[in-house]
């Protein structure tokens, strides 16, 4: 499930409130090269796509923290990334 690749990934939310503020953290465990991966196609994504620039303002005005979008866009490529693996066809040994 897509969930299930991004707790491999090391992109699954975890929750991490305290108090009256309700935020959530990366998870820490996981595949570290998957998870940089990830890092690398967000950083890449956010200096080229117009796209991921804006889903950056808006959530900037919202209040959300670098940081936070960071893993929010982390998540959101985990998905992805698991759409196009879940689609490829595994070829049958002959």
């Amino acid at each position: 499930s897509p969930a299930k690749f991004a707790h491999l990934c090391g992109a699954a939310p975890i929750h991490a409130s305290s108090g009256t503020r309700t935020r959530y953290r990366l998870n820490r465990g996981g595949n570290r090269q998957a998870n940089r991966a990830l890092h690398t196609i967000v950083t890449t994504r956010l200096r080229t796509d117009e796209r991921t620039r804006a889903y950056l303002a808006r959530r900037t005005t919202e209040g959300k923290t670098r940081r936070e979008i960071t893993r929010c866009l982390k998540r959101y490529v985990a998905r992805e990334i698991y759409h196009h693996i879940a689609a490829t066809p595994v070829p049958l040994a002959a």
